[in-house]
């Protein structure tokens, strides 16, 4: 399953850097912490000397410091070059990032009441910061000047990415605009970063506020003892010992549906699953997507585009949403056939049971595990002992040293902002640094749901120096046990991979300016070097480097590593259709021309009708907590997922004809893609890797819907 890949709030809404220009700031002072660079091993976050009354004073201040150094560069004197003009808008607000990426990196991972109020507060407020700078005319007219004599300015290649960048971020912010339109533009931007947020919020409360309670020990039924004994730490947590707890969070509702006798039960946390957002209280969403919907309506309208998903699909690969619709309806002929069999197969599992009853949403996850044992003798808790989350993590940095010559070494002088965040020095295979790299992977009440990867630094070159960045990757994989260690599941292997990928893009970054760092490319871009690494996840040649048994430490048998193979595909039309069905759903919110009151469930119904979803498989995502579109970087693009698996699956293939370790594959793949970042075109980028555009057959490939 593919994974949201998130970057904080500020780094969407506002451009800045790391320098390290001293602020005449007393050091004692609520928020001085950020005010200069951090005197720290690596010049990493100090979590232990930030209190969460650092926040307000310093967003102040750095929003303050940023829009003085934007006035400079508005009203220099001198005439504008690359240097003064959008370098200097490059490395411009050093204070407001450096407290920007902690707090909205904590936003995600470690929230607090409080910090749920600050953001609140500060949201808006960041969001008219970056409009004053983008909305700026008159540094604007100066960004113009070079655009419109970029011949005469000799600008490398990345040069004039980041040229492009900032002007067409200013064309697409409304620079161009009416005054009067100008104006609704910022009153727009300011509701729609406070109602994104609320959306995030509710999903996360209503996420935590329900849990499933059973005291009855025949209702646990067929579930592993390794679930049943991380529901009784949950009950015990809760002050309700002797009895078992499910949730909402991922690792404890899948195996309950996996495995759970009881139908009833499967169907109550399965539906509570389903209906968060949706329950028309307090946390409800519905009113709030409608308000979203209709603004981004508004917006595209106000800059002369016909939908929002016009305005949004601008700055990708796609380029419009006709591409993308034709992409999602090509895969969607082969994953609806599929997901239809597989829909007659597990019913004639139910009827053969002497069930009752017609398959339903809430069975389809247990009658799928029934039907894979019964297909290929596997289950998933015959393999889960093999991938203890430690010895995978120690895969994926196996794969790493083998494919690019990374070394990673547990450090133990790194403040962390949670006692279960573990931080490792990255170095090249000449002991050059490469990053550091923080990892955060079990469920916590303040932690949104998903995975994600972004940085507390970017990579960058300041004074001649390389700055080397700071990544981290969050998860929220199956918890310890007092008696067994986090045991993952095969999603959570595949994810933590993805992640990694995503990692990689932020480490091996070699870039001279910000704007163009790392993950800074299209968004159907961006899932490439994620993707490409969950084909190293389960290749028999790595599984046998790092899938060994917890308790006897034995190297996971042939005999397993050939059912995980010969299963690969199985379940592939309901894996594909509840993707492709939610992309068309982020897709038709996004295409809808004219502002209206919206009946959500309806809207959703009608949506998933069109394309003939069957009744027995929702959305990966319904719209009330599809986070990735309303609360996140991805609406009009949750298809990049399917976008990037076209470029993934071709990418891949010469490691599939060379070895999976080809080392002039990998150095091609680190030089041409990883290192890049956006300094160069994306297809530029994938074609001096493979020496073509990709051919969209291998995703098919992929995914077993053609041999």
């Amino acid at each position: 399953m593919k994974k949201l890949f998130l970057i904080p709030l500020a780094a969407m809404t506002i451009f800045a850097c790391t320098n390290t220009r001293k602020t005449g700031k007393s050091s004692g002072e609520k928020g001085s912490i950020f005010y200069t660079a951090y005197d720290t091993p690596f010049g990493t976050p100090p979590f232990d000397q930030i209190s969460e009354d650092d926040y307000r004073p310093a967003f102040a201040y750095g929003m303050e410091q940023h829009a003085r150094e934007i006035d400079s560069i508005a009203n220099n004197a001198e005439a504008p070059t690359f240097e003064n003009t959008i370098v200097a808008l490059d490395n411009s607000g050093e204070i407001l990032d450096r407290v920007s990426t902690v707090f909205f990196g904590l936003e995600g991972a470690e929230k607090t009441d409080t910090i749920e109020q600050i953001a609140i507060e500060i949201t808006p407020k960041l969001t008219e910061h970056s409009d004053n700078i983008y909305l700026n005319q008159k540094l604007f007219d100066r960004i113009k000047t070079l655009y419109d004599d970029t011949a005469a300015l000799n600008l490398t290649t990345e040069q004039f990415q980041l040229l492009d960048k900032y002007f067409k971020r200013f064309v697409r912010g409304g620079i161009m605009l009416s005054d009067t339109a100008k104006a609704r533009m910022r009153e727009i931007n300011k509701e729609l970063s406070a109602l994104t947020l609320d959306f995030g919020n509710n999903v996360l409360k209503e996420t935590n506020n329900y849990k499933l309670v059973i005291d009855n020990k025949a209702d646990l039924a067929r579930l592993p003892e390794g679930v049943i004994a991380a529901a009784a730490e949950t009950a015990k947590k809760d002050s309700l010992d002797g009895k078992w707890v499910f949730t909402l969070q991922k690792p404890s509702w899948i195996p309950f549906l996996q495995y759970a006798d009881n139908r009833a039960l499967r169907e109550k946390l399965y539906k509570a699953m389903y209906m968060r957002g949706d329950n028309d209280n307090q946390f409800d969403n519905k009113e709030i997507i409608n308000k979203i919907v209709n603004l981004r309506i508004e917006k595209a309208k106000l800059m002369g585009y016909n939908t929002y998903a016009d305005y949004g699909l601008e700055q990708t690969m796609a380029k419009t949403p006709q591409a993308v619709y034709k992409l999602l309806n090509d895969i969607w002929k082969y994953a609806l056939p599929q997901a239809k069999k597989e829909a007659v197969e597990l019913q004639a599992l139910i009827d053969k049971e002497g069930g009752n009853f017609k398959l339903q949403s809430w069975d389809w996850w247990y009658y799928t595990e029934k039907l894979r044992k019964e297909k290929y003798a596997l289950e998933e808790s015959q393999i889960k002992p093999y991938f203890k989350m430690e010895n995978v993590r120690e895969g994926v940095f196996m794969v790493a040293n083998k494919l690019y010559g990374l070394n990673f070494k547990k450090l133990d002088n790194i403040s962390v902002y949670n006692p279960e965040v573990e931080t490792y020095e990255v170095t090249d295979a000449n002991d050059s640094l490469i990053a550091i790299f923080y990892t955060d992977y079990f469920p916590r009440s303040g932690k949104s749901q998903g995975a994600w990867m972004s940085n507390f630094r970017d990579q960058w070159v300041q004074n001649g120096k390389d700055i080397r960045p700071i990544v981290y990757n969050v998860g929220n994989f199956t918890r310890p046990t007092n008696n067994t260690p986090s045991l993952l599941t095969l999603d959570e292997v595949e994810t933590m991979f993805h992640e990694f990928g995503h990692a990689t893009h932020g480490m091996l970054s070699k870039v001279n300016y910000k704007g163009v760092s790392g993950t800074s490319v299209y968004r159907d871009f961006v899932e490439l070097p994620s993707q490409i690494m969950e084909h190293w996840a389960f290749n028999p040649e790595v599984l046998k480097l790092y899938a060994k048994h917890y308790e006897t430490g034995e190297v996971i048998p042939d005999s397993l590593i050939q059912k995980i193979s010969a299963a690969a595909n199985f379940n592939q039309g309901f894996t594909t259709g509840e993707l492709v069905a939610a992309a068309l759903l982020d897709m038709d919110w996004h295409t809808q021309t004219t502002q209206q009151k919206f009946d959500v469930r309806d809207f959703e119904k009608k949506s998933m009708e069109k394309i003939g979803l069957i009744p027995e498989i929702i959305p990966r995502y319904r719209s009330t907590y599809f986070n990735h579109i309303f609360s996140g970087g991805y609406s009009a693009g949750y298809y990049s997922y399917l976008w990037s698996e076209v470029l993934d699956a071709d990418a891949f293939q010469p490691f599939v004809e060379k070895g999976i370790f080809d080392q002039a594959t990998a150095k091609s793949f680190r030089d041409n893609i990883l290192s890049k970042g956006g300094s160069d075109e994306p297809m530029k980028l994938y074609i001096r890797y493979r020496g073509a555009e990709p051919n969209p057959i291998y995703l098919l490939k992929n995914r077993g819907f053609v041999k």
